[in-house]
């Protein structure tokens, strides 16, 4: 089983076995977008506390599906609870030439950050999808946000 199917697997436990088990097949039937949207809405629902791992597993899960801007209001009203290796940061994006670096997930045992890079339209919003992931001194490609995440978590730092 890879990672993001054991991350998938260890949110949805934290749900009533029902709701879990909705979430699952949403899943193993590639409704993704609606298995993240039911896992989400459940967490909340359940006034399901969830740690800084939970919260940036599912941040990236989302990134991954394409729904992290539909996802990200819902996330924010779960409820949370110390702990965990990351945590979902804000703050100022950075612009590069180009490209604007959004910081996104930051390690709580160096503090280093993995940040989303996404282009300057031509109307002045960034663009959807992120062209690349950014962790100092390392890139990922656009198809690479779990790789990323993955760097991230395996910080030698704790």
């Amino acid at each position: 089983m890879d990672d993001e199917a054991a991350a998938w697997r260890g949110l949805a436990a934290l749900l009533p076995p029902d709701r879990a088990r909705d979430v699952l097949e949403c899943r193993d039937i590639g409704e993704q977008e609606a298995g993240l949207d039911l896992l989400v809405t459940g967490l909340v629902d359940g006034d399901v506390a969830i740690g800084g791992d939970e919260r940036a597993s599912l941040a990236v899960i989302a990134e991954v599906w394409g729904v992290r801007e539909s996802v990200e209001p819902t996330l924010r009203r779960c409820r949370s609870r110390d702990g965990g290796r990351v945590r979902v940061v804000g703050g100022e994006p950075v612009a590069e030439e180009d490209l604007v670096v959004v910081p996104w997930l930051a390690c709580t045992g160096c503090d280093r950050v993995l940040g989303r890079v996404h282009r300057r339209e031509p109307w002045g919003d960034l663009s959807y999808e992120a062209v690349r992931y950014v962790l100092p001194p390392r890139l990922f490609g656009p198809e690479e946000a779990w790789a990323a995440f993955t760097a991230l978590t395996s910080c030698v730092h704790r």
